[in-house]
């Protein structure tokens, strides 16, 4: 009966370590989809590489979420779309697609792990042709 009671607790262990383990955080894509820069800068690191279009920035976290309220003032998002999503040892992905009043546009999120977090380290926004 001990060993059942252990193996239970094990299993429950490992089941409850996978099931919280995430690579992108779900907060990241549900900013995005309300074009939001507030929610977005909770999850962006110290550093951040912010590529909008043809402009390019090395910044600092405030920076950072300035730079993405500029992108989102006057574009009213309509949806965003995960198209893919990768993770590779302690970094992760996601590349998706942003509907705005704006435009088209595809977004390139690239994640380091921190603390046990997520982290965002590059965000590119390029517009799309269609």
């Amino acid at each position: 009966m001990r060993k059942r009671v252990i193996l239970l607790l094990a299993s429950l262990f490992v089941w409850l370590t996978y099931a919280f383990a995430q690579n992108v955080p779900v907060g990241v894509i549900v900013a995005l989809k309300k074009g939001s820069p507030q929610e977005l800068s909770r999850y962006l690191g110290e550093e951040v590489d912010v590529t909008i279009g043809d402009k390019a920035i090395s910044a600092d976290k405030t920076l950072a979420e300035e730079a993405l309220a500029s992108f989102f003032t006057g574009k009213k998002v309509q949806s965003f779309d995960v198209n893919h999503e990768g993770k590779r040892g302690e970094s992760s992905f996601i590349v998706g697609t942003l509907q705005t009043t704006g435009g088209t546009f595809r977004v390139n999120c690239f994640f380091r792990r921190s603390q046990n977090r997520y982290y965002i380290h590059q965000i590119r926004i390029d517009k799309t042709e269609q």
